[in-house]
């Protein structure tokens, strides 16, 4: 695998666990400082923000095998290895 697309697979998990620990501060918090329905809404959003984080890998690994197997069917471009 390519140390680009590594490095970017990387910082989407150290994205998801920013945003999951500031949902949970918002959520845990939140309400010395903000209406509770906003602290609500708030936490609802970084934990959205988080999976896509979480899912946003799996979905890149996933692309990268399929382009992997189109190449190695064509017989043009060795398989890398992950």
């Amino acid at each position: 695998m390519d140390e680009a697309l590594k490095k970017r697979i990387m910082w989407f998990y150290i994205g998801g666990v920013i945003n999951a620990v500031l949902g949970l501060y918002v959520l845990v918090q939140g309400h010395t400082f903000l209406e509770p329905g906003t602290a609500r809404i708030l936490a609802i959003i970084f934990g959205l923000f988080a999976a896509v984080d979480f899912y946003m890998p799996h979905a890149i690994r996933k692309k990268w095998i399929a382009d992997n197997a189109a190449r190695q069917a064509q017989g043009n471009d060795q398989i890398q290895q992950p």
